[in-house]
């Protein structure tokens, strides 16, 4: 897939913006805080309905603005497709060739990015919510019903926990409700959870692959779904929501003292593991960074297997973080496959023959102006 153009209205520092894209590769350039990621994060926003920045969309809304408005027309091996996102106070519009989606869930999926940033290292090092959302976020770009299922497991989790506080409050003794968002948590829960171990199946054959290209078959990475619940990928669907019904049963005391639902694909994680060793915990800051390169490098693959094309990259000031030999690797793995969007400081560390063809884009306190 191929991004033609964009235009941005009130986004972030960008009054107004339109760029027009014939290149593979575009390169931002420009000092920090001028809005080089602005532009790199609202592809993202307009790819997913949200920010990998911030889960407040009124950041993105420009100062004294009411509202911000993304458009691009995006070249699909199926045909063009024009998409716009409207961001307000009281929510989002979503549109593929000018007609509104009801759900977002519809929308998503329009155009597949991959976001590549110093933050990503958090997928290694970061926290279990960090790790969570990056495998929502993913999932939901190639399967819609993934993010319908994970929109409804919220609410019906949110309905369950807070029945939890009435019954340990005394507010309420409806133990027959908590049946019923049992069964219907459980339900959604199995849904996730198969659609997440498939995922990970998938991914990890990728990145191990990449990973030990990258490192010469010295290492051998592997990925673990870490399960707060009974539920196995073996199980069919019928045994993993029993087995889920009866897991609930036994944690119910220590759910009722807590006010809040302990088990579950919202209390899950998975782990990285380089010759069985976790990378988190004892990783080098080397092996780190080429774990999170090879899941990145791997998403590229697996989105790519699942939709039939290549998404668009997005590298946000990350090849400064990577050595020479990483950055070549990258580099040559999105070489005329992979519409790519970068943003760097400065190009003088930057001497791969892709990137001596780029189209540059110059930017300076949310004005942009073309290669020079």
């Amino acid at each position: 897939m191929f991004l033609k153009n964009l235009s941005l209205t009130h986004f972030r520092n960008y009054h107004k913006l339109s760029l027009s894209f014939d290149s593979p590769i575009q390169l931002f350039i420009g000092n920090n805080a001028q809005g080089k990621t602005n532009v790199l994060e609202s592809i993202y926003v307009l790819a997913l309905a949200k920010s990998h920045r911030t889960p407040r969309d009124k950041e993105l809304i420009g100062w004294g603005a009411d509202f911000a408005t993304i458009r691009s027309d995006v070249e699909r091996r199926y045909g063009s497709v024009r998409l716009e996102l409207q961001l307000t106070g009281k929510g989002k519009r979503a549109k593929i060739n000018g007609m509104e989606q009801q759900k977002l869930s519809a929308y998503v999926g329009a155009l597949n990015v991959v976001m590549f940033a110093p933050e990503d290292l958090a997928i290694v090092k970061g926290a279990p919510t960090q790790r969570r959302r990056f495998i929502d976020m993913e999932i939901g770009q190639v399967s819609p019903t993934y993010l319908y299922y994970l929109s409804n497991y919220n609410k019906v989790l949110a309905q369950r926990n807070q029945l939890l506080k009435d019954l340990a409050m005394k507010k309420s003794q409806n133990r027959e409700m908590l049946g019923i968002w049992n069964t219907q948590l459980a339900d959604l829960a199995v849904k996730l959870l198969r659609k997440r171990f498939e995922f990970l199946r998938k991914l990890e054959g990728w990145a191990k692959e990449i990973h030990g290209g990258i490192t010469d078959q010295r290492e051998v990475l592997s990925l673990h779904y870490e399960n707060s619940s009974p539920v196995t990928e073996e199980q069919t669907p019928e045994e993993a929501v029993d087995a889920l019904l009866a897991a609930y049963e036994e944690v119910f005391d220590r759910e009722l003292a807590r006010g809040s639902t302990l088990i579950g694909p919202h209390r899950d994680d998975f782990s990285l593991r380089v010759n069985d060793m976790d990378v988190q915990t004892y990783g080098s800051q080397g092996q780190q960074r080429t774990s999170a390169l090879s899941i990145k490098l791997a998403e590229i693959e697996l989105i790519k297997e699942e939709v039939g094309e290549y998404p668009v990259l997005l590298l946000d000031d990350v090849l400064s973080e990577l050595d020479e030999h990483r950055q070549t690797l990258l580099l040559e793995t999105i070489q005329d496959r992979v519409q790519t969007f970068v943003s760097t400081t400065g190009v003088e560390g930057l001497k791969h023959q892709v990137l001596q063809q780029a189209s540059r884009f110059y930017v300076r306190e949310g004005e942009i102006s073309g290669e020079r």
